[in-house]
């Protein structure tokens, strides 16, 4: 293995949030993993969006987390340390864009969402491998800025893009299964019903790590 073949390994298995070895791929089919979904009310309090570090160059190739998902989002070869055109598909709008200031990338599960349902439990580590998560794809989508902004931190139970809604509860569920996080009753309910109207097709995940800071119990 060549050295730089070996560094590509350690940022992956950094960003995925787990040492090799410790965690396998599961799978489920959509209305099982549903199920799979524990319930618990939200704790919303304490939430600040700069305790999710996030953009980070973890690889220090000069491109940030954002530059890194437009880098493997664009349907048109871009390269650089700052991405400013290349070609990318909306799925939640269907719009296309060229120019990098008119996609925002989307933390398809908010961190705000996130802290709520189980991350204000957790280390600074670990809030910042979830903000920078590209060991998976669904958890980070470059998205329409303005379609981004109108979703804000809403769940499902609040928000669903106006295409792709099968697409998205599939996603939804993927990134809260993978990082063993909660769903409110209003939550489950909905995905319930939506998974109800979508295809039962298999999901796969791997779970990441995820850790509690130093003298904090379970």
């Amino acid at each position: 293995m060549t050295r730089h073949a070996l560094l590509l390994v350690l940022v992956v298995a950094f960003l995925v949030g787990a040492v090799p070895g410790t965690a396998s791929a599961e799978q489920l089919r959509l209305r099982a993993a549903v199920r799979a979904l524990p319930v618990a009310d939200e704790t919303p309090d304490g939430y600040d969006r700069d305790l999710f570090e996030h953009w980070v160059d973890a690889d220090h190739d000069c491109q940030d987390t954002r530059e890194e998902v437009l880098v493997a989002e664009s349907r048109v070869p871009v390269d650089g340390c700052t991405i400013t055109t290349g070609e990318w598909f909306s799925w939640y709008d269907r719009e296309t864009w060229t120019r990098a200031s008119d996609v925002d990338i989307d933390h398809l599960v908010p961190l705000k969402e996130a802290w709520d349902s189980g991350a204000a439990g957790w280390d600074d580590d670990t809030r910042e491998r979830y903000a920078n998560d590209l060991g998976d794809p669904r958890t980070l989508v470059a998205v329409t800025d303005n379609v981004n902004q109108s979703k804000g931190d809403r769940d499902v139970a609040e928000w669903l893009p106006d295409f792709g809604g099968c697409r998205y509860v599939r996603q939804w569920v993927a990134v809260k299964l993978r990082w063993s996080l909660t769903v409110d009753p209003a939550e489950k309910s909905v995905l319930r019903d939506r998974a109800r109207h979508c295809r039962n097709r298999v999901i796969g995940f791997t779970p990441a790590v995820t850790s509690r800071p130093v003298g904090m119990g379970a």
